[in-house]
């Protein structure tokens, strides 16, 4: 049995779902829960500082912490302002498909410039969120990159002016 996406040149794309393991769900007690509120004050704080914080020892956080990120509960990461790294345009493309949207999901997450890919109900199949240095490199991945993908009927760009709020300190609620 041949894969049509290898007759295609395609090579299969894996990227991270908000789920440990299909039919299995990760169940978060209440100490992993304040780990998490901890973390989200502070990437950088210590595991003993947590430890002390929470009740635990420093092992037993360290411990925590990796089966939460080994099972994609949570990813412990640097958030940078695009502005200051040389990336003065980003936006929000929502794009209707036809087809599988699954696959264009699939292509769209492997284009180095998307950093963000949803899938939705409504007027957009998919949103994506992409970081672009300028407006001329926003336009070449519209027209030669996201346009050009099969599946993909038509795009709506929202380009973003002025960031006014991201957080990621939600809580685990």
């Amino acid at each position: 049995m041949t894969n049509p996406d290898a007759q295609a040149g395609l090579t299969p794309v894996s990227f991270r779902v908000n789920s440990s393991r299909p039919g299995a769900a990760f169940q978060l007690d209440d100490l992993s829960k304040a780990i998490i509120e901890k973390l989200q004050q502070d990437g950088r704080r210590s595991y003993a500082g947590i430890g002390k914080a929470v009740g635990l020892s420093e092992a037993a956080v360290r411990q925590r912490v990796q089966r939460m990120v080994d099972a994609g509960v949570m990813q412990i990461v640097a958030v940078t302002d695009p502005m200051q790294l040389g990336f003065a345009r980003q936006a929000m493309i929502g794009i209707r498909c036809t087809g599988d949207t699954m696959r264009v999901a699939e292509k769209l997450a492997a284009i180095d410039a998307v950093d963000y890919v949803v899938l939705t109900a409504g007027s957009f199949d998919a949103i994506v969120e992409v970081v672009c240095e300028d407006d001329d490199s926003l336009l070449e991945l519209l027209n030669t990159q996201i346009r050009a993908l099969p599946g993909v009927i038509s795009t709506e760009t929202l380009v973003y002016l002025k960031l006014v709020k991201q957080q990621y300190n939600w809580g685990t609620r």
